[in-house]
């Protein structure tokens, strides 16, 4: 059965892949039909084509491997400064440079010389290269949504699950006392398992961060009112200094990173609730803040990753994970030891993360990402701006092809960071448990 659901949790990811790059190739299709540019191919996959069926101007197809997909679309790049759009140098960056524009005008056809993308207003360009991973990311906010309202979120709640007999800081990472450990707080004040914490110094909680931010800020006497068997008790503790975790500016756990603070000793039950849809924004807003960090983090990550691919180091669980280890992951998920509804939300979780990470990573203002075009297009149209303020003759369109040489470095950087991070998704996979 664990092989079963394996393989089941693997075959649903790739369903889900699919969905979300035929997803984010239609806001590019759409947008540029809807602006007048002709789209021979619409594709979902690369290697060999296993289905393919034409429709007007466009032939839309399947491809063998499923990670990744594109749209053609004609006249990508304007000519050359001579007008030539064929390929003609020996010179290997200027070939890059004509071979490109040359691919970019393949399938011209008489009368699609008003039917070109490079033709169009830069803000049309915009729109059709930003409509991709808007799409991605409207699929994020709409999977999130479902999940964090529906299903709802594991929530740390102010009832005690269990309480600790000693204190120990919480960087030791150890549950067992040692002999001179200090008795715990929660422990000496008679606190038991199923208490429900309702009021902090005579003054009502109302929820877990609230009260865990209090009791961070108490070092000494407090009173911790809890509900016991239908009525309220009065417990007196003296909170101890000790070394906790760090949280940040949204109140989230720090990993590795601990701070002296307040401690009472005692584990919060956690359940499943329902967010509201402002807590759930919040969730979101939350969640592309950390993605952007992510990005930004991922030259840093190289070591980590160099070491859990070849030197058998440990892979954090932070890690970068590409569609192997996504895929393993959804493996995984579907061998959870958890209610079905649970599972359905990780699951579901883990492709919405996935869909925000499409966003993300294709803003990026780089050619041959999405970004790199849309940045492209505004250059073009700052210029042209600036020209007509300063009385100047318009300089023409910015001929991106011209950025092709970096372009095919930061693609070489991209696949190398790609095969690394399948390399550690194969010998050294990230794993839920």
């Amino acid at each position: 059965m664990t092989i079963l659901l394996t393989v089941l949790g693997i075959a649903l990811f790739a369903v889900g892949l699919l969905i979300s790059i035929a997803w984010h190739e239609l806001g590019h299709l759409s947008t540029a039909k809807l602006f007048g540019i002709r789209v021979p191919q619409y594709m979902v996959g690369f290697g060999p084509t296993i289905w393919s069926r034409k429709k007007g101007d466009t032939e839309y197809g399947i491809k063998a491997i499923p990670a990744g997909g594109y749209i053609r679309m004609i006249g990508m790049f304007p000519p050359g400064a001579d007008g030539r759009i064929e390929a003609r140098s020996t010179s290997p960056f200027r070939g890059m440079i004509e071979d490109a524009r040359a691919a970019a005008f393949e399938e011209l056809q008489p009368g699609d010389e008003d039917r070109l993308f490079y033709t169009r207003k830069p803000w049309k360009r915009v729109i059709v290269m930003f409509a991709g991973p808007f799409m991605n990311l409207i699929l994020a906010v709409a999977i999130f949504l479902t999940v964090l309202m529906g299903f709802g979120m594991a929530t740390q709640t102010t009832q005690v699950a269990g309480v600790q007999k000693c204190v120990i800081s919480q960087s030791e990472k150890r549950e067992t006392c040692k002999p001179g450990d200090a008795v715990s707080p929660a422990e000496a004040a008679g606190m038991k398992t199923g208490d429900k914490i309702v009021a902090f110094d005579g003054k009502s909680v109302k929820d877990w961060s609230d009260l865990s931010d209090r009791i961070r800020e108490t070092i000494g006497p407090a009173t911790i009112t809890v509900e016991r068997g239908g009525q309220q008790v009065v417990l007196h503790a003296t909170l101890a200094k000790n070394m906790v975790a760090k949280k940040d500016s949204n109140g989230q756990v720090v990993p590795d990173q601990y701070v002296p603070a307040g401690y009472l000793g005692f584990a919060a039950k956690t359940e499943i609730q329902p967010l509201s849809f402002g807590a759930s924004v919040n969730r979101m807003g939350d969640m592309v803040e950390n993605g952007v960090h992510s990005i930004v983090a991922l030259p840093g990550k190289i070591p980590d990753l160099w070491n859990a691919a070849f030197d058998g180091g440990e892979r954090k669980a932070d890690s970068p994970v590409g569609v192997v280890g996504a895929a393993r992951l959804s493996g995984e998920v579907l061998n959870l030891d958890a209610p079905t509804q649970n599972i359905i939300a990780t699951f579901l979780f883990l492709l919405a993360g996935f869909n925000l990470s499409l966003f993300l990573f294709n803003m990026l203002p780089l050619l041959p990402l999405d970004g790199g075009h849309i940045a492209g297009a505004l250059w073009e149209s700052l210029r042209r701006n600036l020209a007509r303020v300063l009385k100047r003759p318009d300089p023409g369109p910015f001929d991106v092809a011209k950025l092709m040489p970096v372009a095919y470095v930061v693609a070489g950087i991209f696949i190398c960071f790609t095969l690394l991070v399948l390399v550690a998704d194969v010998v050294n996979p990230v794993k839920i448990t």
